[in-house]
């Protein structure tokens, strides 16, 4: 019987709380380029023992710049083993970097994972970003301004727009998207990091989330994209190229206009795919937590596409 991404779930699920554990040890030191690479290392090193072809579709960079984790690199314990099944990972082993340097909230180690080819294969940009509940669907786009996605998600969800929860990440770049969303008398719930977080709130009926919008990183939007593709609501992407060299390099690995508007499905292109979300810091999953006899109980999200199962788990990792 063929192996399916949701079988190597424990095993990737492995991965992201080794990250999770490494990264919280500077949890409130103030380092979060110590964190990272704590967190990288960590996760890098299980993956080593996955039973999978791997690849990262989408991750910490180019190689030149990333020394693990980068894109296109190779992952797991049977490359070239025409048995073995061959995954594409899209990685951030630390979301929420800054986060962690202060102990702030939704900082995680995240991942998804898809057949070889399923998930976008792009270089480390930045993505402009749309998302929410299954409400929303058809309603909101990129390809729409701000006023018309408020005026639709609001009308869908049967809210006014000065009772709208929209996420913006707090940068000088959406200085005019957070004009626009106060001149339609929303009141933006801004953010240091953590979109995934976000969005996954966003999607979340139980949460008071309505939106996330704006310019994040383009890993975590195939991550989430992944997510809301299991918790069926909608995402929106298009790249944003921080240079000259990436805008090349996306010309190289896509095929296509590479400015163009992504759909949910297209950036996560079957339902055989996963989401793995292990807490860092308090917030969307709890944090990781040392016991007494030196053990971590760590809590993590998981989204199997294919089965609709959405779960979170809690796991004693041993010292």
């Amino acid at each position: 019987m063929a192996v399916s991404t949701a079988d190597l779930i424990p095993e990737f699920l492995k991965a992201t709380e080794a990250a999770a554990i490494a990264a919280s040890k500077w949890r409130g030191l103030g380092d979060g380029k110590a964190a990272d690479g704590a967190a990288v290392e960590a996760m890098r090193a299980v993956f080593d023992s996955v039973p999978f072809d791997g690849r990262v579709a989408i991750g910490e960079g180019e190689r030149d710049d990333a020394p693990m984790l980068w894109i296109g690199e190779p992952l797991g314990s049977k490359q070239g083993d025409p048995t073995a099944p061959s995954i594409d990972i899209a990685v951030d082993p630390l979301e929420c970097t800054n986060h962690v340097a202060s102990d702030l909230p939704n900082a995680m180690a995240v991942l998804a994972a898809g057949p070889r080819g399923s998930l976008l294969h792009a270089p480390d940009c930045y993505m402009d970003k749309i998302a929410g509940p299954a409400e929303i669907s058809g309603v909101t786009s990129l390809e729409a301004d701000v006023d018309y996605n408020i005026e639709g998600a609001s009308g869908a969800l049967g809210k006014r727009p000065e009772e709208m929860h929209v996420v913006v990440m707090d940068r000088p770049r959406h200085e005019g998207l957070i004009r626009d969303l106060k001149d339609l008398g929303v009141k933006p719930i801004l953010i240091g990091d953590g979109d995934i977080a976000a969005a996954l709130n966003a999607a979340d009926p139980n949460s008071e989330i309505d939106m996330l919008m704006g310019i994040g990183a383009a890993p975590e939007g195939v991550i989430t994209a992944t997510a809301l593709r299991g918790l069926g609501a909608p995402f929106e992407g298009r790249l944003v190229f921080k240079n000259d060299g990436h805008r090349e390099r996306a010309e190289k690995m896509i095929d296509g206009d590479i400015e163009r508007i992504w759909a949910r499905d297209e950036l996560c292109s079957t339902d055989d795919s996963v989401f793995i979300g292990s807490g860092v810091c308090d917030g969307r999953t709890k944090c990781v937590e040392v016991l007494e006899d030196g053990r971590h109980r760590v809590n993590s999200e998981i989204i199997d596409v294919n089965s609709n199962n959405h779960y979170f788990s809690s796991t004693i990792v041993p010292s």
